[in-house]
């Protein structure tokens, strides 16, 4: 701390700081644990005043040197080897003092960020899950850096174990995002075991560099399954509808297991249209594959052969090479589709249909779950 500011440092601190060395000087004594304990306690205090460690410590070495020769002991040595040991004696107790002063200043900095955390945690949760009055969630939003009166699009990542604020991966990304970007705009956070990034629209990079950072992390880093980005809405409401999106997007690749590993909300809304009506879904994956499950060896390969032919374009050779099969083998299974269903995979209507069904029995898990 600089001259100037030294008439703003609690009055308690220098008066208690300057009386042990007095003390210690006359005595050589070593500081007490409820003295140790007091300064600690304005260690606090010196933080939630806002001085810095840094500040303080500077302050208190230049009391020791501007008091150093008014010191009793120091004044009253009459031998060398007097004043080494007394001068030993001030310079640990100044030593132990700063240590105690600095351990109560860090006490209270995690005080404060535990805190901060807190806060931060509590806004997150009220945002992405549409808790709190948008107003209120607007003005607490300028606090994390957001500034919810433009447009917002989520990503969220998923990995093959849960992310918490601590994971080496987490610490990663956000150290190359604030690297790279800056501040601006920006919150990343864990949400439910899974990564959430939350970018302006403006900064699109920034949602390309979080899925291209944790897909592709690094060496010693593991990468994640997927990650899905919602798309762009305006306001607090927007953020919370993105992020939505972006888990069903998540949700609907695993249960059709689809091989993507980055998604975009808007290239899988055929999903929610066609899960709108869950009983006419039913419906059809009962009326055109219900037959499937005649087969020897159930419905099952059948309509894997199915999912994998749309896959393959219907390129037979391709579809086999997928499946494991002889392109002989795969005929057979098309036929058997033919003859049990009735729709032909080679009419495109009749394609499209079975595509569909094919599509509606992985959502609702059929035939593992019955319709």
């Amino acid at each position: 701390m600089s001259e100037g500011m030294a008439h703003d440092v609690p009055a308690e601190l220098a008066e208690v700081y300057l009386t042990l060395l007095a003390d210690v000087s006359r005595t050589g004594r070593l500081l007490r644990r409820d003295e140790l304990d007091r300064l600690r306690t304005l260690g606090e205090h010196s933080a939630e005043a806002g001085y810095g460690l840094r500040e303080l410590v500077s302050h208190c070495l230049s009391a020791t040197r501007r008091a150093w020769q008014t010191l009793p002991g120091i004044t009253a040595a009459s031998a060398v080897g007097e004043l080494r040991r007394m001068g030993d004696a001030v310079l640990t107790a100044a030593d132990a003092a700063l240590a105690a002063l600095g351990e109560g200043h860090e006490r209270a900095q995690r005080m404060a960020v535990r805190q901060e955390e807190a806060a931060r945690r509590e806004f997150i949760d009220d945002l992405l899950y549409g808790r709190a009055d948008l107003g209120l969630l607007a003005e607490r939003a300028e606090r994390f850096g957001l500034r919810l009166a433009g447009a917002y699009t989520v990503a969220v990542a998923v990995g093959d174990q849960p992310f918490a604020d601590v994971h080496p991966l987490v610490n990663r990304v956000e150290r190359e995002l604030v690297g790279r970007f800056g501040e601006r705009d920006v919150l990343l956070a864990s949400k439910d075991g899974r990564l959430v990034c939350i970018a302006p629209d403006s900064e699109r990079a920034v949602l390309e560099a979080f899925a291209d950072l944790t897909l592709r992390p690094g060496p010693g880093y593991r990468p994640v399954l997927r990650v899905a980005t919602g798309r762009r809405h305006s306001g607090a409401s927007g953020v919370l509808r993105s992020y939505e999106e972006a888990l069903d997007a998540l949700d609907y690749a695993s249960r059709l297991d689809l091989p993507a590993r980055q998604l975009k909300a808007e290239e899988l809304l055929v999903f929610p249209v066609l899960m709108r009506d869950r009983a006419a879904m039913a419906d059809l994956v009962r009326s055109v594959l219900g037959p499937l499950s005649e087969a020897r060896g159930g419905a099952r390969p059948l309509l894997e052969t199915i999912a994998v032919q749309a896959e393959a374009a219907y390129v037979n050779a391709e579809a086999a090479r997928r499946l494991g099969l002889s392109v002989r083998t795969l005929g057979y299974r098309l036929e058997r589709i033919k003859a049990l269903t009735g729709y032909d995979p080679s009419d495109a209507l009749q394609r499209f249909t079975l595509e569909t069904a094919a599509m509606g029995a992985r959502l609702l898990n059929w035939p593992e779950e019955p319709l």
